[in-house]
């Protein structure tokens, strides 16, 4: 759950900006049925089996339009939820009812999806040492949205974004010269509570960055067999991450390689929504 200075901070300014996109002038269809205030009920709806997600963001759409609306939940973020289950009632004026419905409905259906196909992800390592982690591969001014989502489902959040933490990518590299001289700019640069992870694609770079007194690295892109090399050589002198077109349709061949971490973009870039509907409103 966001606490309060999150929610007034980096929340709420996301939620009114989502909400002026969809309401530029007035809600016309609205307008055209409703011209006054009268009070009504609508039911929220689960309509497949998934984990439920974000529920005080859908709660928020309507209290910030209208914060006298009241939302009555049956059930809670992190929770199984089936299909026909009835997850909430949302109480106030029909309006604003109408007005929130698909903001409301579009943060809480995307952050369910997350949520859902990243406990079936981690579900699959259970067991084994490793973390579930997730990426920066997000939808640009959701990132707060997508990466609780995760968490939520099981996951771990990697670097929230570029202050967060060194990473030494490909093309770090590149402009560095080498792998070698990346880890020993990043080292002068950066404080030293810093870790710092670099990205390698083969094993002279895993040599390379293990010479260089990397705190992580990366296998990118690496086949089972070479991982399995690359981890044998490390022998736990540094962590080891695996990335790479992670899926929830392959991961379970990387969980007998004891790394310490898998970073998946299909966490938050490929998970589908979850069928959720707002019904049966009425006035009261």
């Amino acid at each position: 759950m966001f606490d309060k200075a999150t929610l007034k901070l980096k929340v709420d300014p996301l939620i009114l900006s989502a909400l002026e996109e969809d309401i530029t002038s007035e809600d016309v269809s609205t307008n055209s049925v409703m011209p006054t205030e009268k009070m009504g009920e609508v039911d929220l709806i689960c309509k497949e089996d998934g984990v439920l997600c974000g529920i005080q963001v859908f709660e928020r759409v309507f209290t910030l339009l209208d914060e006298k609306t009241e939302v009555t939940f049956f059930s809670e973020d992190g929770k199984a939820i089936k299909k026909g289950e009835l997850i909430a009632k949302v109480r106030g004026d029909i309006r604003v009812l109408l007005s929130g419905e698909r903001t409301a409905l579009n943060y809480l259906q995307r952050m369910s999806g997350i949520a859902t196909y990243t406990r079936g992800v981690a579900e699959l390592l259970k067991g084994s040492k490793t973390t579930l982690l997730d990426t920066r591969k997000t939808t640009p001014n959701n990132r707060i949205f997508e990466k609780y989502s995760v968490r939520i489902g099981g996951g771990c959040n990697h670097r929230y974004n570029l202050s967060d933490g060194v990473l030494l990518k490909d093309n770090h590299i590149g402009a560095a010269g080498s792998v070698k001289k990346a880890v020993e700019m990043a080292k002068e640069y950066a404080p030293f509570v810093r870790k710092i992870e670099v990205e390698v694609e083969n094993l002279d770079m895993v040599k390379e960055a293990v010479e260089a007194g990397a705190d992580i690295i990366m296998l990118d892109n690496m086949t089972h067999s070479e991982i399995r090399e690359a981890m044998s050589y490390i022998a736990g002198r540094t962590e080891v991450e695996v990335s790479g077109n992670v899926t929830k349709e392959n991961i379970a061949v990387l969980t007998d390689l004891g790394v310490d971490y898998i970073s998946s973009g299909a966490l938050t870039h490929s998970s589908p929504i979850l069928d959720l509907s707002l019904k049966n409103l009425h006035e009261i």
